[in-house]
């Protein structure tokens, strides 16, 4: 267990809270779980996700040593406003959201002295929602990023990174907020823009159910898309996204273009470009 830290809270058990909730429990802390549903909250119990719950979360900030703020990016801040008087001193916050520069110095504007909040981007996840899809087991091997700010306490961000480890996280990466939201949004929010799209541009009275083959289902299983939850992320970092949008579309353009003048050399040239790229993404 990570020194200095022994009861958490997990706010928002979700698909992605919840898997935290297991995952805590099992390495041994003291889980606490807030969610405002309160089938949710008996789910959790019931599966010995945490210790207790509630849908009021100030009883558990007053003794909690982490919080993990699992929640859409659009009510971390306001959530923080309005609890913050509750939160034990020393405490460290962090959070799951797939952005970090929309809502970094309104959370920064309202913690009080002495509470760190270490923001940080869990690259595991599931497409489908809910507590009902919670799984310990989706963080073993994934990647974990941390995007310290000029405020960031090292030894709170230490801890959030041991933690990580402990749970199964595997690579642990260190970058800017701005930086992050530039890069997701061609790792992780193109790819769901491509498979939604890939899905919506065929004809929804053709059969092809009956003729896709393993291809076609790992490009759209992310389809099943959290549509609150990614509408927020496309959106808050849409400037980012046009952008990666626009160099895709450069790229597919090349390939149509190609296949267009039957350039075999052309197209076979883009092909074993894409093969190199892709078998380096290992490395």
């Amino acid at each position: 267990m990570v020194d200095g830290i022994k009861t958490i809270t997990v706010v928002g058990l979700g698909v992605i809270g919840g898997s935290y909730a297991m995952a805590l429990t099992k390495a041994g802390y003291e889980v606490y779980g807030v969610d405002k549903d309160e089938d949710t909250l008996a789910k959790a119990l019931a599966k010995g996700a945490v210790a207790a719950s509630n849908v009021d979360c100030r009883e558990f900030f007053a003794v909690s040593d982490l919080i993990v703020m699992a929640l859409y990016p659009d009510m971390i801040a306001e959530y923080l406003a309005d609890n913050v008087e509750y939160i034990k001193d020393g405490a460290i916050i962090t959070d799951v959201a797939g952005l970090k520069s929309h809502f970094v110095e309104t959370i920064e504007s309202v913690l009080p002295e002495g509470v760190h909040f270490v923001f940080a981007h869990p690259m595991a996840g599931r497409e489908k929602k809910g507590f009902d899809f919670a799984d310990d087991k989706v963080f073993r091997g994934a990647n974990f990023i941390i995007t310290p700010t000029e405020n960031t306490d090292a030894k709170a961000m230490q801890k959030v990174e041991l933690l990580a480890k402990e749970i199964g996280f595997g690579q642990i990466k260190l970058t800017s907020p701005k930086a992050h939201d530039d890069i997701i949004a061609y790792t992780s929010q193109l790819p769901h823009a491509l498979a939604v799209a890939l899905i919506n541009s065929d004809s929804e009275d053709s059969e092809t159910g009956k003729f896709i083959g393993d291809s076609y289902r790992d490009l759209t299983r992310i389809a099943n898309i959290n549509e609150k939850l990614w509408s927020q992320l496309f959106i808050n970092n849409k400037q980012n996204l046009i952008g990666k949008i626009d160099e895709f579309q450069v790229q597919l353009e090349l390939i149509k273009k190609c296949v267009q003048e039957c350039d075999f050399d052309g197209l076979e040239k883009l092909f074993v470009k894409a093969g190199i790229r892709r078998n380096n993404l290992q490395k």
